[in-house]
């Protein structure tokens, strides 16, 4: 797991993207590294919005932006043909161009030749590292916590890096450990473990997360959803791996089908704690939940607050918006017998 540097400030990509939700990428970049983003560009029938100013490839490399960053990531990680033309020209305008989707643009002619001729880079951020064990299950020393969740795009890794500000605030020594490559351009190292091979998952998982200090907390950022259709096994080999000694539910209040499959319906929170803390006994008996962290951005204040309330004393445990609230209280909680 090499560091990643990634040369800023960026023009973030989002194209034609209609559902935020596949836009996770530029949403959590905008957030948690605004001092990185210049603009985003958008094409003229896009919904998804930023909040940061609209660039043309042109006039972001007027205004010296050295990246341009795909800001999607849509199910099955490949992108239009019709965004070609627009990477290659941030390509020739000496760009490098920086990739979290599965579709591998170093791969791709046009994108490679004009970075070739401009000096670009093309980083592509999923590709995990080569030689990556089968788990050993071998207890490792050191504490882990990992966010899980009742869908995918539910708050996982906004949630982690709450949890980790929160942790750092209190002066706990803890480390941020990304799983997607979001949390790998926010933090600048990780693993991208939904491109691992199925029977390495739980091994990366715990390269990810090596021995450490008695008192020393990873923060993992969570994957996908062990009730997601798509995505459960990835959610599986990521739990098993990581051996978490505590487990945070992550929700979205006004999520009511599995996102992209609208068959399914998210689980209740308590079947969500139920599941993932029985699956995560088979590598840690000694797991539990330390609390809930929900999306609650559709809601008004005063539903907000009657929400958090409900879910906390059903479960009994701290419930909390990470953006809005901070998860101080989710930390004290590990903390409390």
């Amino acid at each position: 797991m090499e560091p990643l540097t990634l040369q800023a400030p960026y023009l973030v990509l989002v194209g034609d993207t209609e559902d935020p939700t596949y836009a996770k990428t530029g949403y959590g970049i905008a957030h948690w590294r605004p001092d990185r983003v210049a603009g985003q560009l958008r094409f003229d029938n896009a919904n998804v919005d930023l909040g940061v100013p609209d660039m043309t490839v042109a006039q972001a490399a007027e205004a010296g932006v050295r990246s341009l960053v795909i800001g999607v990531a849509p199910v099955g990680g490949s992108i239009p043909d019709s965004w070609l033309g627009t990477i290659v020209s941030a390509a020739e305008a000496g760009m490098d161009i920086v990739s979290g989707l599965h579709t591998r643009l170093g791969e791709i002619a046009q994108i490679r030749n004009a970075a070739a001729v401009s000096g670009a880079n093309i980083i592509d951020i999923r590709i995990p590292p080569s030689g990556l064990p089968v788990a050993t299950g071998r207890k490792r020393s050191g504490k882990r916590l990992l966010t899980v969740g009742t869908d995918c795009a539910v708050g996982k890794k906004y949630s982690a890096l709450a949890i980790h500000a929160a942790m750092r605030d209190a002066a706990i020594n803890a480390t941020f450990r990304a799983t997607g490559q979001t949390g790998i351009m926010i933090s600048g190292s990780g693993m991208p473990i939904d491109a691992v091979v199925g029977d390495f998952t739980s091994g990366a998982a715990e390269i990810l997360s090596p021995d450490n200090d008695p008192d020393h907390w990873d923060v993992i950022e969570g994957q996908g959803s062990l009730f997601h259709p798509g995505y459960a096994a990835v959610s599986l080999g990521l739990l098993h791996g990581s051996q978490p000694d505590a487990v945070v539910i992550c929700h979205d209040a006004t999520r009511t089908e599995i996102a992209g499959w609208p068959d399914y319906a998210p689980p209740s929170i308590p079947d969500c704690i139920e599941r993932n803390v029985s699956l995560a006994r088979l590598t840690n008996p000694a797991v539990r939940c330390a609390g809930v962290c929900v999306n609650t951005s559709s809601l008004q204040s005063e539903e907000r607050d009657e929400y958090l309330a409900t879910i906390a004393a059903e479960t009994e445990l701290p419930c909390v918006d990470p953006v809005i609230d901070g998860c101080s209280t989710i930390v004290a909680s590990l903390f409390q017998v």
